[in-house]
């Protein structure tokens, strides 16, 4: 896959996610797109699927009463068919408060998202925040 393509479609993921557009955001993925939501925890797991995938973004934006902001924190890094980008994100839920740095891994197929790995850099306070009561 050409580069160009790969970085026009990590753009458009990186503007609708701004702008919490999750409409824009469910248009990019394949039919079959793979979210591996890492942790352990409720919303972990991999994801099979654009409707799965929505119902978990939509579990997360849900819960956080749409607190769960996103922000990139460099450049987006593209080779061939993948693409990553440095971020930060952070939510507020029910008294607890997450804020954290992560990489965001995707693979893209005939212009759209085929597979999405995340990495959190403290795995155990994720899973805290999205467990807590």
């Amino acid at each position: 896959m050409d580069s160009s393509t790969t970085l026009a479609v990590a753009r458009k993921y990186a503007d609708a996610v701004a702008a919490k557009d999750f409409g824009a955001v469910a248009a990019l993925f394949t039919e079959d797109v793979v979210w591996h939501q890492p942790g352990n925890h409720r919303l972990a797991g991999a994801h099979v699927g654009g409707d799965a995938v929505n119902q978990m973004l939509g579990a997360q934006m849900a819960a956080t009463n749409g607190t769960l902001e996103i922000t990139p924190t460099g450049p987006t890094m593209v080779n061939g068919a993948l693409f990553t980008i440095p971020v930060h994100f952070s939510a507020r839920r029910d008294g607890a408060e997450m804020s954290m740095d992560g990489i965001d891994v995707f693979r893209v197929e005939d212009d759209r998202i085929a597979e999405v790995w995340l990495f959190s850099a403290d795995q155990d306070a994720e899973n805290a925040f999205w467990d807590a009561n």
